[in-house]
């Protein structure tokens, strides 16, 4: 004996999907910069150095001497001479005072009077050590610099944006099928 029976024969939708990829282009120009450095402000001040040469000794020790200082020292020369001759004098009137207790008092005066003073010989042109006076004021430099800033101008450019949206499109390949079979469904009319 057969039973009934009902055969479903069912087959699947099937889709077939065509997809463009969506494109984006993004292009990035660089900023515009501008830089600008002043230069700074450098004030130098110089005080000079001072060099002072005094050789006014030296030249006195090699008998170079100003008009003043010969003045004042004929005049010191003078009066010690003057002084020196008032000495001699007197002791001179001394001598000749007591003429009576002998000796020959005019003519050892004579004597005496005839000789100069022993010459002395030095090499008088040489200045003597340390004659010569120096003094010497360093130079002074004062130095102020103020810097600047620099000066920086930028530019931002915005980004070039390109965007091609993407596109799906939707096939279908095979659509959905249901069949159905019915077998042995009446068994009585079969066997007859």
């Amino acid at each position: 004996m057969q039973m009934p029976q009902i055969q479903l024969q069912s087959s699947s939708m099937k889709i077939g999907l065509n997809i463009d990829q969506p494109v984006q282009e993004i292009e990035q120009k660089a900023a515009d910069q501008s830089i600008e450095q002043p230069r700074a402000i450098l004030e130098i001040q110089i005080t000079p150095g001072k060099l002072t040469i005094d050789q006014t000794k030296a030249r006195e020790d090699m008998d170079l001497k100003s008009l003043s200082k010969r003045v004042e020292g004929f005049a010191q020369q003078g009066y010690q001479d003057w002084l020196a001759g008032m000495a001699r004098r007197s002791q001179q009137g001394t001598e000749l005072r007591h003429i009576e207790n002998g000796g020959n008092a005019i003519a050892v005066q004579a004597k005496r009077n005839s000789k100069g003073p022993e010459k002395q010989f030095n090499l008088g042109w040489i200045p003597s050590h340390f004659s010569v006076q120096l003094d010497y004021q360093p130079a002074q430099v004062e130095i102020e610099a103020a810097p600047q800033k620099p000066i920086i101008d930028v530019q931002v450019n915005k980004p070039n944006l390109t965007y091609t949206p993407g596109n799906v499109e939707v096939e279908v390949l095979q659509e959905n099928s249901l069949d159905i079979d019915f077998i042995n469904l009446f068994p009585d009319e079969i066997g007859e």
